[in-house]
């Protein structure tokens, strides 16, 4: 037998949270003085006080736990408890994933404040092209809100060309607009560069209208890392006298499956300030 001192240390825990199991009866001691009141343990019953900690890590409620290691759910229910809190915890993993790339995007932003960009902008013209696109909401322009809404819109797109027999002729073009409902909401494009009549349906073919005056500037990586780019732009065309018109759109150039590996071209619509 454990004194509740030597207990916790042999099960890496608090001697406070032994204390808040019993009080809870999650885990009660084994044997209690009943003149003094000192708890002890015994060495089995680490195995359940792992149990207790696994599943608590896991993010089960106190009384989940308890439910679990009273064996008061079947073998079934718990293996799809366990399911579900594994995909949680897999979204969670990504979306801190996502955001710790946005934490670096935002840093290298603050470290090149000053700095004229290195990238090489060039102002060009852009000609009408025929695309097909599908459209929906984002919450926001920021990287976070737009990647989660434009990649099923692409994977959606291509799909409904393959089953249209479309053959897409050039590059994906990404472009938005302020939504109609406002609140900051963007209206999202996702668009491929096709030979095909125009038409509405499913998705839509239409012909996107040129820009007379377009700052451009290559971003290479992921979509998500793109701020530093774009702030760089942004940089360029205020230091050069210009005036922003408008959204940049996004010329997929290079769309590997490795993310990191993208080139992309950015097109603000610009014109003389």
């Amino acid at each position: 037998m454990f004194t509740i001192g030597d207990f916790a240390r042999h099960g890496r825990v608090s001697v406070r949270m032994l204390r808040h199991y019993d009080a809870t009866g999650l885990l009660r001691p084994a044997h209690v003085d009943p003149v003094s009141g000192y708890r002890h343990y015994s060495a089995a019953q680490l195995a359940r006080l792992n149990r207790i900690i696994a599943l608590k890590d896991l993010g089960f409620t106190l009384q989940q736990v308890r439910d679990i290691v009273d064996e008061k759910v079947s073998a079934e229910e718990l293996r799809g408890m366990l399911r579900l809190r594994r995909a949680e915890l897999e979204s969670a993993m990504a979306a801190a994933g996502a955001r710790l790339i946005q934490v670096e995007a935002r840093l290298r932003a603050i470290e090149s404040e000053g700095h004229m960009p290195t990238n090489d902008v060039v102002i060009k013209s852009v000609p009408s092209v025929r695309v097909a696109e599908l459209t929906a909401t984002a919450a926001s322009f920021s990287p976070e809100d737009i990647g989660p809404v434009i990649g099923p819109l692409y994977d959606e797109l291509f799909r409904c060309l393959d089953s249209a027999g479309i053959t897409p002729t050039g590059p994906g073009i990404a472009y938005y607009e302020d939504a109609p409902e406002g609140g900051g909401r963007i209206s999202v494009h996702a668009a491929v560069q096709v030979s095909a009549p125009l038409q509405d349906g499913t998705f839509r073919i239409l012909d996107l209208p040129p820009l007379d005056q377009a700052a451009t500037i290559v971003h290479r990586g992921s979509m998500d890392a793109v701020v530093p780019t774009a702030q760089a732009l942004a940089r360029w065309i205020d230091a050069n006298d210009h005036q922003s018109m408008g959204y940049p759109r996004e010329i997929n150039l290079e769309c590997p499956d490795d993310r990191e590996d993208w080139v992309t071209e950015l097109q603000a619509p610009v014109t003389r300030a």
